[in-house]
């Protein structure tokens, strides 16, 4: 680890403790990754993006130099400050951290709503060392107390963003930005912006969200480091003739196809520490209780236990130690909670119900598998409907053990999707116009869209669309703002009652709920929309309970263990988007003939019926086929440019459903749909069809903003989407 020669190696550019650190967690030597970053890092002033595989030592790379410069800064300042999108996450690196900048007497303090408020006052009436938040706490401090966020982050050399990807897509990610740019208003020189991820598929996007006044300035680094390989599965499961697709709890015995791959989760992942995603919550209740079932039936200690947002933090916590200690053999049945980046230890698989959607996704989940030098493992476990004779096509061409196979397919080839523009950018506008007048008393209108939305700005809106904004929530019976008669923006009274609430830090939405406990101990909350009284049965935290007591004002339901259950309604699950690239590998993997070798036999039965359904409906050959008086067309396009073409058909007057492949027709023949595509001899513009948009109001604020404007702003998100579908819709139509 030493230098040979003049010229001193990047271990020896860091502080000396930070060397001794290292010799003392046993290195032979700082990794590929850590190597780079620290020479960029201490040798220039850019921001830098770190791409490195999950369990690669992303963390370390980032800090041991950043941890350099902040020790050679000296005392007086809060000099790093660290972002993270989950408390739990921050628990996590504040353990990994701890010892070093106790070494270099650099305090280390969490700051997140569970964060012990002592160490935060400290900090406050103190600033210096390393500070580990999330965006909301971020919110908080700029809203609360503008004067102390002002002393706090005014000698601040640098802010590590962690889980980079999270924050590309999503209200947080916009929030997060603009939060970003309000603390280097408040810092003495902008801090550099270090950016980490396992799976940033776009290094492009990456870039400029860091700095979009000059994202050609980031570096960004990437790991050489092969992994040591995978291990893969695709299993396939044939649904029973009278399932409805509905998961609910089942008793022992049962065999559906949820219960079949209980099964076989349990004789294959037991005795071992795994993850498996489950995808909704509905569905990781039912399969956490079928293996608790098997469990039991075979008398042997629980290992498999559910983990959710909808579970009290106390047991999700006490899951996530379970596994990071791995003195007992657990599995945990999970959403996508564990998909970022929390330390969980040694995992020796991870298995997913149901066919991935995203690759990103994918990568991530995959990488929590195959540390400490061992294969990665995955287990894709897919089930199909039973067919019938008038089944529909899209459940005849089995699109789910297709689109398991073509997601890996681009998994080997390293495809990851791009990041896209959000649907709720005028909800975090107008949530950090309200933020930033609540924090400063008052701003003008064009103070304001240069402060929040300017040219250098992520969150990026036109001046007139933001007019529009302001205009629309300041109306009578919103009145969020109002103006002075010199022109200055306040608060009016119901942005006062809003900015006042604790849920106001977030951007996200946030319903009323139940808060289920029994014998003093809270297992989670469920959506209010739950109707539930004394004697209700309740499916949840992976066991059975019946509700005991009901206390309708504090919403709040006492119940205790019972041996029936039914699952609640939890929030409504949105559809995950279908990338156009995994949409045209499927219709790959339908037109060649290749047997994967990592399916399984009734997987690979089911790509068989997929390949002769392909062919015998047509689909082969035409781009539009017909059954029970519906009309298909087969895109292959992804859900953005199937969303705009059926949008299309209902401006003609036609009802017609997007899906991940194509559009359908509903009750028009397949020679009628292609006379009104015919008919479209120029695709209209975007701003025509954004009258034909429903459910517009989608993110938080949305409520308030004019619709009008919405449209437009929608019209605004679909151009790049308009030229791809004039395209498809071309390719579509000489195949007709």
């Amino acid at each position: 680890m030493s230098t040979s020669g003049s010229e001193a190696t990047s271990f020896d550019r860091l502080h000396r403790e930070v060397r001794r650190w290292i010799r003392e967690q046993g290195w032979t030597g700082l990794r590929d990754i850590q190597d780079q970053a620290t020479r960029t890092i201490l040798g220039s002033g850019s921001d830098v993006v770190i791409m490195a595989a999950t369990a690669s030592g992303k963390t370390e790379a980032a800090f041991l130099p950043l941890l350099t410069q902040a020790a050679e800064a000296g005392p007086g300042g809060l000099r790093v400050l660290y972002v993270s999108p989950l408390k739990a996450l921050i628990n996590d690196q504040h353990r990994r951290l701890e010892l070093l900048c106790e070494r270099l007497e650099l305090p280390l303090t969490r700051w997140h709503g569970d964060a012990p408020a002592g160490a935060k006052r400290r900090l406050l009436g103190r600033p210096e060392g390393v500070a580990l938040i999330t965006p909301e706490s971020i919110e908080a401090l700029l809203l609360r107390r503008p004067a102390e966020a002002a002393h706090l982050f005014r000698g601040l050399q640098s802010i590590v963003i962690d889980e980079l990807h999270a924050f590309l897509k999503g209200p947080r990610g916009l929030h997060l930005a603009s939060l970003l740019r309000r603390v280097d208003r408040l810092c003495d020189s902008r801090p550099r912006r270090v950016g980490l991820s396992a799976t940033l598929g776009d290094e492009t996007s990456g870039k400029r969200w860091l700095d979009p006044a000059r994202p050609d300035a980031a570096v960004v680094l990437r790991s050489e480091a092969k992994g040591p390989g995978l291990k893969l599965q695709i299993r396939g499961y044939a649904e029973p003739p009278d399932a409805d697709g509905i998961d609910e709890l089942a008793e022992d015995g049962a065999q559906d196809a949820l219960s079949r791959i209980a099964d076989h989760l349990y004789g294959h992942l037991r005795g071992s520490n795994n993850l498996v995603f489950g995808g909704s919550r509905r569905t990781v209740e039912a399969l956490a209780d079928r293996l608790r079932q098997r469990c039991v039936r075979n008398g042997v200690p629980e290992e498999f236990f559910p983990h959710h947002g909808s579970l009290s933090k106390e047991l999700r916590e006490t899951l996530e130690l379970r596994l990071k200690a791995g003195d007992l053999p657990t599995t945990a049945v999970a959403t996508t909670t564990l998909e970022l980046g929390i330390d969980l230890g040694s995992v020796a698989s991870v298995a997913q119900i149901g066919a991935p959607k995203s690759l990103a996704s994918l990568k991530q989940r995959l990488g929590r598998s195959g540390r400490r030098g061992e294969p990665a493992v995955l287990r894709i476990y897919v089930r199909e409907k039973h067919l019938a004779a008038d089944s529909d096509p899209l459940d005849q061409l089995r699109l789910g053990t297709v689109r398991a196979v073509a997601a890996v397919r681009l998994l080997l080839e390293g495809f990851v999707e791009p990041a896209t523009l959000d649907p709720s950018l005028a909800t975090v506008a107008l949530h950090q116009t309200l933020s930033t007048i609540a924090s400063a008393g008052g701003i003008r209108p064009a103070a304001a869209h240069r402060a929040i939305c300017g040219r250098d700005s992520y969150l990026r809106m036109e001046p007139g669309d933001y007019a529009d904004l302001l205009r629309g929530v300041g109306r009578q019976g919103v009145d969020l703002l109002e103006q002075s008669s010199d022109g200055l923006l306040m608060l009016g009274p119901a942005g006062e009652r809003m900015t006042e609430g604790r849920d106001f830090y977030a951007v996200f939405q946030t319903d009323e709920e139940w808060r289920l406990v029994s014998s003093g101990r809270t297992l989670g909350t469920v959506p209010i929309s739950n109707v539930l009284g004394i004697g209700s049965l309740v499916g949840f935290a992976g066991r059975r309970w019946r509700v005991e007591a009901v206390d309708d004002r504090a919403k709040v339901l006492e119940v205790l263990p019972h041996r029936s259950g039914r699952l609640p309604k939890f929030d409504p699950v949105t559809g995950e988007a279908v990338h156009g690239r995994l949409s045209k590998m499927m219709r790959c993997v339908l037109e060649d003939a290749e047997e994967p070798s990592y399916a399984d036999p009734q997987a690979r039965a089911f790509l068989a019926e997929a390949r002769s359904a392909y062919r015998r409906l047509g689909v082969d050959t035409r781009s539009v086929v017909e059954a029970g008086g519906d009309a298909y067309l087969m895109t292959w396009a992804g859900t953005a440019v199937n969303d705009l073409l059926a949008i299309l058909v209902q401006a003609a007057g036609v009802e017609c459903e997007a899906n991940d492949v194509g559009i359908i027709a509903v009750e028009c023949g397949a020679d009628e749909l292609v006379r009104l595509l015919a008919s479209v001899i120029e695709f209209p513009s975007v701003e025509s069809l954004s009258g034909f948009v429903e459910n517009l109001r989608s993110a938080k604020l949305d409520e308030f903003v004019d619709e009008n404007l919405l449209r437009r702003l929608w019209a605004a998100r679909n151009v790049p989407v308009r030229q791809e579908a004039i395209t498809v819709l071309a390719e579509a139509l000489e195949r007709v």
